[in-house]
Order: structure tokens, then C-alpha cells, then sequence
């Protein structure tokens, strides 16, 4: 936006100054020819008169005299014609065109003693003549030459002066430009960022009041809305995490309840009804578990959004070698894996790699991945490792089981949603909710893919910290 605001700027600033400066150089120009017009009609007049005089007197010695040193003085010819001679010193002869047409104006009494304007890069003389006589008869004709290079060194230095004037005043009016704009926009910026912050995190810091007016108001108002909307998410958050907790002791105790009375039952249907209510009881402690954890993966994804640069996620993370958590994850999910008739198999990694990550958190992940390709793919052999991938490094799990639809990859990071396939199968739906929450949180992108012939490739995509020993 500023890049196109100064744009226009420049824009109108370049015209104004062309417009000024074209306007300035049109005015020196006809003052210059004006000046010399002046004086070279002022001579013209006089040799006129000098020629009178010379006609009166019969004697030409004077008048020729007089054009020599003029010649020499300006070195511009003058030629007269005057009763059946001419006379003529410089470089002005009779033959020439430009003299054979002036001589002819004035031989009919027209006067031509206009100069046309001054051009700074124009090449060639003019010529200005006039007859002279008496009221009745004309005696002969005077023409001048005028030489155009001295009024048009004069213009030049001018339009040089003009030039670095122009320059310097569209410099100031550039700088000036953008001092102005950035005044401008700069609170139109950062009310910009502020609305991204909000959206990725849920809370945003308070905005500085500058710029105009108009935008200082702006500014308080978003400040006044942002912070009810982040205290708004911040209660909805607590009163989740709350409830969820608060929820656990009367859980406990019905569960301890329940353990009790089914001491006391002695039929087998009546056990059967206690097992289901066990069963259901069960769901809903997983369910509770699984809402507490995806309250708090939320809370770190959104601290996680606020320093979304990569330096500042460095600085925030641990930058740790991966492969030892995930050799851990992988012997504490094996025994289960081994019940299903799975194999979960490690791959080294060719040489040291790490990430910047929360070690916790990224148990946390591999365990839930783990526990869901242990669940939903049965007997199915289970990859894991880490490859190289743009700007960093991806932890990558993978089986060769049924895999899942692309649609229903896409949902399937969403809240409480269970495959339709797998509704039969234990489970709250909450399970890659938190693992997506726990990659954004540790800067981390969280990607579902096909594996090849059929079955699920996971990637936790990490940036930025891969190294080997060879860097």
C-alpha cells in the first residue's frame, strides 16, 4: 500500500515539477530573445539612419566604417542596399536566400524585426530588416544578422540551473512524500498486524496512538475490541479447562461407586449392565483427558503464533535431536503394538539432525500418532523416521493400512470428528486435534498424506534447525 500511495505521489510530484520547471524556462527564453531583439533592432534602427545620412552626403565611407566595427564587435553582418549598391560586411552577402527574402520584404516597406524564440539546443543565425526612406519613397533597405549562440549559451545555463533547482525541490517534495505517508500509514500497518495477531493468536498487544486523527480513534477503538474478544477466548478457554478438571472428582467417585456395587452384584446380567456402564464411564474420563489436553495444546498454539518468526521460535524452543524420542515412543508403544499384530520399525538417521522443539510436546505428538496407527491400522507395519524437508526437517509416521479418503484427511483434525468407519473402534476424535495444536505451537506444520500402495504417511514438518555432520 505505501509502495502504491508513493507511487501517486511521485507521479504528481514529477508533473509539478515539469509543469514549473517548463514554465520557467518558456519565460528566460522569450526574455532572452526579447532582450536581444531590443538591441539588435536598436542597431538596426541606427545603421537605417547612418545610411539616410549617407545617401545625403553622398559618402558611404562612414557608414562602412561603422558596419566593419560592428562586424567585428558582434560578428553578425549587415548588408545595405541602398540606390543601386550594396554594401556589406561579415558573412551577410545578397545571394543568400534568407537576405534575398528580407530584402524583399522591405523593399515593399515591411518591417521584419520579430525574433523567434530562443531555443537552448537550436542551430543557424535570423536576420531582422527594414527599409528607410522617405515618407513617400523608399531609399533602400538594412538587413541585420543576429547571432543566436550567445542568447543560447545564456538559456542553457539556465535550464542547468532550472535542472538542479527541479532536482532538489522534487527531492524534497519525494521525502517529504514519504515522511507524510508513512505518517499516514504507518498506524494503518500496524492496526494490520494487529488484526493478523488477533486472528492467529487471540490476543494482540495495545496499539501506540499516532498518526491523524481520524486513525488515532481507529486505533483506540480496535485496542477497546481486541481486548474483549482475547478476555472473551481467555474465559471460554478457562471455563473449558475448569469445567473438564472440576468434572474429574465426581468421575472418580462415581467410578469408585460403581467398582463397589459391582462387588455386590451376583448375575451375570447384571454384571454385563456394569461392565457397559464402566465402559461408558471410561469414555467419558478419555473424553474429559482429551479435552483438557486440547485446551492446553491451544494455549501453547496460540503463545506460539505471537512469536511466529523464526528467531523468536528458536530462542523460545529447545533445540534438541529428535531421535531419542522418538526411540522412546516407539519401545513404549510397542507392546501394544505387538497385541494387534502390528511391527513399528525405527530408522536411524544417516547423520545428527536437530529441531527446535518442546521435548515433552513432541512425545506427546509421536504418542498419539503411534497410538492411532497401532488403533486404526491393525496389523499393519508402522514406519518411523526423519527426511529432509524444504528449509528443515519432517518426523514421519507411516503404515500400510487402510489409509483414509482425502476428505475425510482433511476433517480429520477437526474437534470430535471419528471416521465413519471407525466409530466401532474406542476413541473421542480429539486425538489429532491436539497433535495439530502441539506442531503450531512448537512452529511445526502437521501434513496427512497417502502412503504408497495404500495406508497413512503423517509429517510433523519442523523449519529452519536441520544439521549434519558434514555442515
Amino acid at each position: 500500500m505505501k509502495l502504491r500511495v508513493l507511487g501517486i505521489l511521485s507521479l504528481l510530484v514529477v508533473i509539478i515539477v515539469v509543469t514549473v520547471s517548463s514554465v520557467i524556462l518558456t519565460s528566460a527564453s522569450r526574455e532572452l530573445t526579447q532582450e536581444l531583439q531590443i538591441n539588435r533592432v536598436a542597431a538596426l534602427n541606427r545603421f537605417a539612419q547612418l545610411a539616410t545620412d549617407a545617401l545625403e552626403d553622398n559618402n558611404t565611407t562612414q557608414l562602412q566604417r561603422e558596419m566593419n566595427r560592428y562586424s567585428e564587435l558582434y560578428g553578425e553582418g549587415i548588408l545595405i542596399h541602398m540606390q543601386g549598391q550594396t554594401l556589406h560586411s561579415g558573412e551577410l552577402r545578397d545571394d543568400q536566400p534568407q537576405v534575398r527574402d528580407a530584402l524583399g520584404r522591405a523593399s515593399l516597406n515591411l518591417s521584419d524585426t520579430t525574433l523567434d524564440p530562443v531555443r537552448a539546443f537550436g542551430t543557424g543565425n535570423q536576420t531582422i530588416s527594414r527599409s528607410f526612406g522617405t515618407a513617400s519613397q523608399v531609399l533602400g533597405e538594412v538587413v541585420v544578422e543576429v547571432d543566436l549562440d550567445v542568447a543560447r549559451q545564456k538559456l542553457r545555463e539556465r535550464w542547468l540551473v532550472v535542472g538542479v533547482a527541479a532536482l532538489a525541490l522534487g527531492t524534497l517534495l519525494l521525502l517529504a512524500a514519504a515522511r507524510v505517508t508513512a505518517w499516514v500509514l504507518r498506524p494503518v500497518q500496524r492496526l494490520s498486524k494487529a488484526v493478523h495477531e488477533l486472528e492467529a493468536t487471540g490476543t494482540t498487544s495495545q496499539l501506540p496512538e499516532a498518526g491523524p486523527p481520524e486513525l488515532r480513534e481507529l486505533s483506540r477503538s480496535f485496542t477497546t475490541m481486541a481486548n474483549t474478544v482475547s478476555q472473551s477466548m481467555e474465559s471460554q478457554r478457562r471455563l473449558i479447562a475448569d469445567t473438564s478438571h472440576q468434572l474429574r472428582n465426581p468421575v472418580g467417585a462415581l467410578r469408585l461407586r460403581i467398582d463397589l456395587l459391582q462387588l455386590a452384584l451376583r448375575s451375570e446380567p447384571e454384571k454385563a449392565a456394569a461392565a457397559e456402564v464402566v465402559a461408558e464411564l471410561e469414555r467419558v474420563e478419555g473424553m474429559l483427558d482429551g479435552v483438557l489436553k486440547l485446551a492446553t495444546a491451544e494455549h501453547r498454539a496460540s503463545a506460539g503464533a505471537a512469536h511466529a518468526d523464526q528467531e523468536s521460535q528458536n530462542q523460545r524452543l529447545s533445540v534438541i535431536d529428535p531421535f531419542p524420542i522418538l526411540q522412546g515412543e516407539v519401545e513404549r508403544a510397542s507392546p501394544a503394538a505387538a497385541q494387534t499384530g502390528a511391527t513399528i520399525r525405527l530408522s536411524q538417521p544417516p547423520r545428527p539432525i536437530t529441531i527446535a522443539c518442546n521435548p515433552e510436546e513432541l512425545a506427546h505428538m509421536v504418542g498419539e500418532l503411534l497410538a492411532n496407527a497401532i488403533k486404526y491400522a491393525p496389523a499393519a507395519h508402522i514406519e518411523v523416521a526423519t527426511h529432509p524437508a524444504q528449509g528443515g526437517t519432517a518426523v514421519v509416521i507411516s503404515d500400510d493400512g487402510p489409509g483414509l479418503p482425502a476428505d475425510q484427511r482433511a476433517a480429520s483434525t477437526s474437534r470430535f470428528w471419528r471416521a465413519p468407519q471407525h466409530n466401532s473402534i474406542p476413541g473421542n476424535g480429539l486425538g489429532m486435534t491436539i497433535v495439530e495444536r502441539l506442531a503450531e505451537a512448537n512452529g511445526a506444520r502437521l501434513v496427512l498424506e497417502d502412503s504408497k500402495p495404500h495406508g497413512l504417511t503423517v509429517r510433523l514438518e519442523f523449519g529452519g534447525l536441520r544439521k549434519g555432520s558434514d555442515a
